[in-house]
Formats: structure tokens, sequence, C-alpha cells
């Protein structure tokens, strides 16, 4: 009698056909992926692309419109840096405004505070210059100039 009681084991598969509401919630999520990977993707291949030309100089930085001599060092762009100041390069700002200033011999009042991002305003102090550049707002300073080239005029 035994024997006859012999039962064959039930298949419970292991992996189970995903439901039509499932797969309709897991479309979205596999997209947004696909999604993001393509995103990610494009915007490495088109930062590798960049062609900007940049060398390294004493003065700053060059590109393909920059000076960089003894007396003359900047950006060739009169559009960018459209406003001109002559005078004596000295080294120190007004109350936080500026790196360094232009002694044009009118007192103080009358000084241009400079600061700049392209080239090393160091480089020409005690110098007779002219400065070519951006003026800006400053709270202290009278005239405030972000300098784009200079050029040692005596």
């Amino acid at each position: 009698m035994k024997d006859a009681m012999v039962t064959e084991p039930i298949l419970n598969p292991i992996m189970k056909p995903i439901p039509q509401t499932q797969k309709a919630k897991l479309f979205p999520v596999v997209a947004t992926v696909v999604v993001l990977f393509l995103g990610i993707g494009t915007g490495y291949v088109f930062a590798k692309k960049s062609t900007v030309t940049t060398t390294s100089s004493q003065s700053g930085v060059q590109t393909t419109n920059s000076v960089a001599t003894s007396t003359e060092a900047g950006i060739n762009d009169t559009t960018a840096f459209p406003d001109t100041a002559q005078g004596t390069l000295v080294e120190g700002g007004i109350s936080g405004e500026g790196t360094h200033h232009l002694d044009r011999g009118m007192g103080p009042a009358k000084d241009v505070y400079l600061t700049s991002t392209v080239i090393n305003l160091q480089n020409f102090v005690g110098k007779k210059v002219e400065v070519q550049g951006q003026t800006i707002s400053g709270k202290k300073a009278g005239w405030l100039m972000d300098v784009g080239k200079v050029k040692v005029i005596e």
C-alpha cells in the first residue's frame, strides 16, 4: 500500500512570467536609464572635441589673438575691452576692489583701479602704461576696470 501512496512532486517554477501591469511600469524606468546614458555619452564626446587653443605664458593666458612681450601683453579685442586709460601702474587697490591702480597724476579720486582675469599686472608695476579693458561697477572705486591688454608707453 505504501507504493500506491507515492505522489509526484508539484513543480513550482522559480521564475514566473511578469504580469502585463508590471511590464508597463518597467518601461519608463528602462527608458530613463537609456536616455541618461546617451546624454552623458554625448556630453563626453562633445567635451573631448572642444578646440580651445591656450598656451601658458609669463603674462597669463595666451590665445590666438593675444600678445605677450616685455612691453605689451593681453588680448587684441576692442569689442570685449573697449575702455582705455593711461598712467603709472601701482600695486594695490582700494577697499578690496582691484589689485592695482593707475596713478594718472590727478589725485587718488581720479585713479583707475584695476583687476585682470587675463594678464598678470605685476609684470608692469612702476611703468607708464596704457591699459585697455572693460569698466565694471565698484562700490568704493570711482573707476574700476577689468584689464584685457597692457602696453608700456614710456
